[in-house]
């Protein structure tokens, strides 16, 4: 009995040197030689590997980010730089607004009152104006994120009359739409309506347009003895001027006040 005791005491407290060492190896408690220092030292040793392959992320990140952006704008919303006072007091210089390309995408079309941004190749310029294909390029992507001024090609102004309209300036610088007087309460101060008269029917699938700053805008009225007549083709209608989206003091409304269709 007492023989017995010690040596089942020893066999509990005191494992044989190999057995020990097995059970040991298989829980992790005691790692191989070196084992776990090595992606440490060699993460310290080459430090620039671990910065490149940071900033290749940021570029890859910052590569998708541009697609992603440059597609929406294409599609969906585009940032507009506004460059010139013919917009005023709705639009200022420097103003960015968001133009929803899918306002006329699904059925829908101007209405009169709406603010639009248009192609004006073949209404407001000639229709292949000069330039450098790679600098156009260039300066389409920067104006498609709203970095750069609009190609010159492109315009704001708001659709004073629609396809089939009457519209008429009278000798009181007063603007009608088949025979009723149109209230304009978005004119810059001290403008009339305009101080040409003039009296045209708009072309079905064609708009009249006017710059709210009637004196410092060229639109429509300064076409009418060129070819197309200063009116803009619906198919050359980028999107609608929904929102101001910078500067931040003037968030809110574009202001298009469309609806009336007489």
């Amino acid at each position: 009995m007492d023989t017995e005791a010690p040596h089942t005491q020893r066999g509990h407290s005191s494992p044989d040197e190999g057995e020990g060492r097995s059970r040991f190896v298989l829980s992790g408690a005691e790692p191989a030689p070196g084992a776990g220092t090595e992606p440490a030292q060699d993460q310290a040793q080459d430090p620039g590997k671990a910065g490149w392959l940071t900033w290749r992320r940021a570029g890859l990140l910052g590569a998708v980010c541009t697609v992603f952006l440059l597609l929406f704008s294409n599609f969906v919303v585009q940032p507009f730089l506004i460059p010139s006072r013919s917009m005023e007091p709705t639009l200022a210089v420097g103003d960015r607004v968001l133009v929803n390309k899918l306002a006329y995408r699904f059925g829908g079309r101007p209405e009169r009152g709406d603010v639009v941004v248009f192609d004006g190749k073949g209404s407001f310029v000639r229709e292949d104006p000069d330039g450098n294909p790679l600098g156009e390029a260039l300066h389409g992507v920067a104006s498609a994120l709203g970095l750069a001024e609009p190609s010159d090609t492109d315009f704001v102004k708001r659709v004073v009359g629609v396809g089939g309209d009457d519209v008429v300036c009278d000798d009181k610088g007063r603007i009608k739409v088949n025979g009723v007087l149109l209230d304009e309460p978005y004119l810059f101060p001290g403008d009339s309506g305009s101080k040409v008269p003039f009296r045209i029917v708009v072309p079905l699938g064609s708009l009249w347009v006017m710059g709210d700053h009637r004196s410092q805008s060229r639109d429509s009225r300064d076409h009418l003895g060129e070819p197309g007549g200063g009116m803009v083709p619906v198919e050359k209608v980028i999107g609608r001027a929904d929102w101001i989206g910078w500067p931040v003091s003037r968030w809110g409304d574009a202001g298009s006040v469309g609806g009336g269709r007489g």
